[in-house]
């Protein structure tokens, strides 16, 4: 058998030259994870593993988050292809295999979660009390589910997308990226829920059988009222994505997280808008009724900007203007800008139906 130096099997798992997660050998394993009185995770792998290629990235993550606290928690790896002994004596029947160590005595407790990073990082919390340091990024907007989760989160209160994956599988990893966007176009829609079940995490495994999952990716919609899911089999680009929930939640999300041009519209009220040039007090009257029977917040704001236009016919313009000042300007709430982009839309009906003008 070719043996592989401990420089090539890094390179082949995908972890870094440079990674905080400590390589263990039978010559310091002893020392490190049993004698040392710290706790240690240690993953059991093979170069050769689909799996632990996979993993080890999200691994080195997780050192990397914890390499502040090395004095407290060891997080190693143990090349088990290489080490076969270390492998049998903690019973290690696949890869990657998982097992948490006290430090203390030899006796590991097995890791069950998922191979996620935020599944990986509260089982180390939970077992520390330590808290990781990562670079200050955005948390990912897609909600990971697993067995104890998904009724919770699935529970008819909201328009649910979830994708049933599996680490190995290509054509998850293309759609990965995809869903994270979509996920983060609806961040600030409480109604909507973008999710991912992990189908081969052991805390996932249930969830995936009881939905009937058979392929990868599997995407499922939960409407809103319902619990039961719907197979989605549109397209998997984020605009065909976004395109589908805005349908089905009644939302006007565009590409990139924004509001399309129809957003604070209201259909009813854009013909009318039209008779108030030439159609005198008769078309205001009628169009003041409309507006109370449509009971929307921008219906609301409609009837504002036609009575302040029928007082000053330069106002439509001038707060345009204005409002497409203060978008340009930039820091902003995300609610904030939503509301003034409805209100820009809402004009934008007023100056002629140029809707999707508004600039960002």
């Amino acid at each position: 058998m070719v043996r592989l130096s401990p420089i090539v099997a890094t390179l082949l798992t995908g972890a870094s030259a440079l990674s905080a997660v400590k390589d263990l050998l039978p010559t310091n394993f002893d020392d490190i994870v049993l004698k040392s009185g710290k706790p240690a995770l240690v993953e059991f792998f093979a170069p050769w593993c689909g799996h632990c290629k996979t993993l080890a990235p999200i691994y080195d993550e997780l050192a990397g988050a914890f390499e502040f606290a090395s004095d407290k928690v060891t997080i190693g790896k143990v090349d088990a292809d290489d080490h076969k002994d270390l492998g049998r004596k903690f019973g290690v029947q696949g890869f990657p295999t998982l097992k948490w160590f006290d430090g203390k005595s030899d006796t590991p407790e097995d890791y069950k979660g998922g191979r996620d990073l935020e599944s990986l990082t509260a089982f180390i919390t939970s077992k520390t009390s330590l808290k990781p340091k990562t670079p200050h990024t955005a948390p990912p907007a897609v909600q990971m589910l697993t067995d104890s989760t998904f009724s919770a989160s699935i529970t008819g209160s909201k328009h649910a997308l979830v994708a049933f994956t599996a680490p190995w599988c290509g054509h998850c990893k293309t759609l990965a990226p995809t869903w994270e966007k979509l996920a983060t176009d609806f961040v600030s829609e409480k109604e909507v829920l973008i999710a991912k079940v992990d189908c081969e995490a052991p805390n996932a495994k249930a969830t995936a059988q009881e939905a009937g999952v058979k392929s990868y990716p599997t995407i499922f919609y939960y409407p809103e009222g319902s619990t039961t899911g719907v197979p989605y089999s549109g397209g998997r680009s984020e605009e065909d994505l976004v395109t589908f929930i805005n349908e089905k939640a009644g939302t006007y999300r565009a590409v990139g997280g924004g509001l399309n041009p129809l957003a604070g519209t209201v259909p009813s009220l854009n013909s009318i808008v039209e008779t108030l040039k030439s159609g005198g007090a008769s078309a205001y009257a009628e169009f003041e009724k409309a507006v109370g029977a449509a009971g929307d917040k921008y219906a609301e704001y409609y009837g504002k900007v036609a009575k302040k236009s029928e007082e000053n016919a330069g106002y439509v313009e001038k707060e345009y203007t204005r409002l497409q000042g203060l978008l340009k300007k930039g820091g902003l709430s995300t609610d904030k800008v939503d509301d003034l982009v409805r209100r820009s839309n809402v004009l934008s009906v007023f100056r002629g139906g140029e809707q999707g003008k508004t600039e960002l």
